[in-house]
């Protein structure tokens, strides 16, 4: 359902609603959400048609399930990161032989230099 709340607890959270706000305020309220779920629904027509307006018949082309959310295995992502065919050696060659490969060397103590302070790391 809306916001994973299966339906035994949107039955209790009905009836909570229902004793918090009372038999005489409770259609009142209705009405209100009511009017909030209208007015969202054309808050989201209103966007839908500026960006139909704005991008032409090329809105009618977009492949809107790709970009779902849900479709998302962050599993899949990191074992087709994983199944990357480096069979020659040459993205760690590349790493071995270049100029940058990250390492430093270390600083002996010095009493007469400042200690290094690094602002982005504090």
């Amino acid at each position: 359902m809306f916001f994973d709340v299966n339906a035994w607890e949107a039955v209790i959270i009905i009836v909570l609603g229902f004793v918090l706000i009372g038999p005489d305020r409770l259609p009142e309220y209705a009405a209100k959400l009511g009017r909030a779920v209208r007015q969202l629904k054309q808050v989201a027509e209103g966007a839908k048609g500026q960006l139909r307006e704005q991008m032409g018949p090329e809105f009618d082309d977009i492949d809107w399930a790709a970009y779902d959310p849900r479709q998302y295995d962050p599993r899949r992502i990191v074992r087709d990161a994983l199944a990357t065919d480096d069979t020659d050696g040459s993205r760690v060659t590349a790493a071995v032989d270049g100029d940058e490969s990250g390492y430093v060397a270390p600083v002996g103590f010095d009493p007469s230099r400042p200690t290094p302070y690094d602002p982005d790391a504090t």
